[in-house]
């Protein structure tokens, strides 16, 4: 798969390139293998093919799973001043 490739048309069951569809056909069926397949899921699983086939191209290991969101320590938050609401007409004297 080409760095340009249109990943939704192409199935991700069975490889086959099925060709552009119009944006509001959403899910599709393959004609060869059949498979019902949703337009952006289908195009993300073939990126994530496309990523593991290029990482393991360059020798790069891939370790499926969830990575966990690096946490910076940040400074407390300051407690906020509180502000003198004045009405309409009156004055400080």
């Amino acid at each position: 798969m080409s760095r340009f490739e249109p990943t939704s048309q192409v199935c991700s069951q069975c490889g086959v390139k099925d060709g552009p569809k119009p944006l509001h056909v959403r899910v599709w069926e393959c004609g060869p293998c059949e498979a019902v397949l949703d337009q952006d899921i289908n195009a993300a699983v073939n990126v994530a093919k496309a990523a593991g086939l290029a990482a393991s191209a360059c020798g790069a290991r891939i370790t499926p799973g969830l990575v966990p969101a690096q946490h910076e320590t940040q400074e407390p938050t300051p407690e906020p001043h509180p502000t003198t609401v004045r009405q309409a007409g009156t004055s400080d004297h």
